[in-house]
């Protein structure tokens, strides 16, 4: 069987909810990797790429109609190149890592670009048709996160809990108290903060020139949702889901604008493009569990992962764990037998300091842990996230 190598990874720095990059269009947005990709590696030759697979979320807006397919048309990428896109909702780029790996440790690809893309704030507002004839009733769903056109069986089977909802869920099943959210989150901040000033977002952060109304393109360069804060400006902070609930904003990720992609190539494929390797893709593996606990997904993720690559929690040196909430984070952290502040676990903070676009947060994982293993010299990162509707996917990676 072949091995699948990332070979290079980039992203755009991710903007907060009608933000920075609220003005620019999702497929735009998308391919904004793409063509760094290619600046940075001006030796591959674009038409050898055997296909660009990305994840999206959303797929109702401008990122409808294959937003790979227009991305790496956007980005000026030969027409001969397909392109695919995959909704697994918060894993879709991750699980787009997946699909590019497996391609080529089957020998059916062996050059791949992989990643995501999601654009929150341009999420639009849908409208189902009439039901009836001239029937005069409209609803107009909001697709930004959630469920929308809800299945009424789904509902009572399952329930339709929101994902905050979800979050109260596994913090009352799991015993996980409000401080110790706001704890993880100041911790994510901090972490973030510290990282940032020392850059080491540097090697994945692309700048991105966002149009403005009058004058010169901005040039934005940085992830704008980060925030300083405190245990005190965290605990007056009221419940999202209920005014009585642990589960606010300071202790989930935000709502955000972002695009990543990452070079997937075979042994040989990077060889002859004089690409070099950063990390292995050693396995993915996703799992089921119960909507409601959406957030607990990771957890029986990562032990599928680790029995079928053979390997051991204890040898993962970075662990790059998506923080959707706070609560489902810790839960998922203790259930694995993990401190609460664990050093190895996002070292640099996550998605509630940096932000979670949906379709593009698994690659961003993968990339920031590719990094952290090459500054560190550590082998192996495992990569995890929960997924609405409950699921949970894990990737683990081998720098070489």
């Amino acid at each position: 069987m072949n091995q699948a190598f990332i070979c290079d990874a980039v992203r755009t720095p991710f903007g907060r909810f009608g933000g920075t990059l609220a003005s620019v269009r999702a497929d735009d947005l998308a391919a904004e990797p793409l063509k760094a990709l290619l600046a940075r590696n001006p030796g591959l030759d674009p038409a050898l790429i055997d296909d660009v697979i990305y994840g999206c979320a959303n797929q109702a807006g401008e990122d409808n109609r294959n937003v790979a397919r227009m991305a790496l048309l956007l980005a000026g990428l030969p027409e001969s190149v397909p392109g695919s896109t995959v909704n697994r909702l918060c894993g879709s780029s991750l699980d787009a890592i997946g699909v590019a790996a497996r391609a080529i440790k089957s020998g059916e690809a062996s050059l791949t670009i992989a990643g995501g893309v999601e654009s929150m704030s341009r999420a639009p507002f849908v409208m189902g048709k009439a039901e009836s004839a001239w029937s005069r009733s409209m609803k107009m769903e909001d697709t930004t996160i959630g469920w929308r056109f809800i299945n009424p069986q789904m509902k009572a089977l399952y329930g339709v809990d929101s994902m905050p909802e979800t979050a109260e869920n596994v913090a009352q099943e799991f015993g996980i108290s409000r401080a110790d959210q706001d704890a993880f989150a100041l911790r994510s901040q901090q972490r973030t903060a510290a990282a940032q000033e020392q850059g080491l977002f540097a090697d994945e952060l692309i700048p991105v020139l966002v149009a403005q109304r009058k004058g010169e393109p901005l040039l934005f360069s940085r992830d704008e949702h980060p925030r300083a804060t405190s245990l005190e400006a965290l605990a007056r902070l009221k419940g999202v889901a209920r005014p009585d609930g642990t589960v606010t904003a300071g202790n989930a990720s935000g709502v955000n604008d972002g695009a990543c992609a990452l070079l997937i190539a075979s042994e040989r494929a990077a060889s002859q493009h004089d690409l070099q390797p950063l990390a292995r893709i050693v396995g993915v593996a996703a799992a089921g569990v119960a909507p409601r606990i959406m957030g607990f997904g990771p957890a029986p993720a990562v032990r599928k992962v680790l029995a079928q690559t053979g390997l051991t929690l204890g040898q993962m040196d970075v662990i790059e764990l998506n923080e959707a909430f706070a609560a489902q984070g810790l839960a998922v952290m203790r259930d694995l037998g993990l401190a609460d502040d664990a050093p190895q676990v996002n070292p640099n903070g996550g998605a509630i300091a940096l932000g979670h676009p949906l379709g593009a947060s698994g690659g961003r994982l993968a990339m920031t842990a590719a990094y952290q293993l090459r500054r560190t010299g550590g082998r192996y990162a495992l990569c995890t996230m929960c997924i609405g509707v409950g699921q949970g996917i894990a990737l683990i990676i081998e720098r070489v």
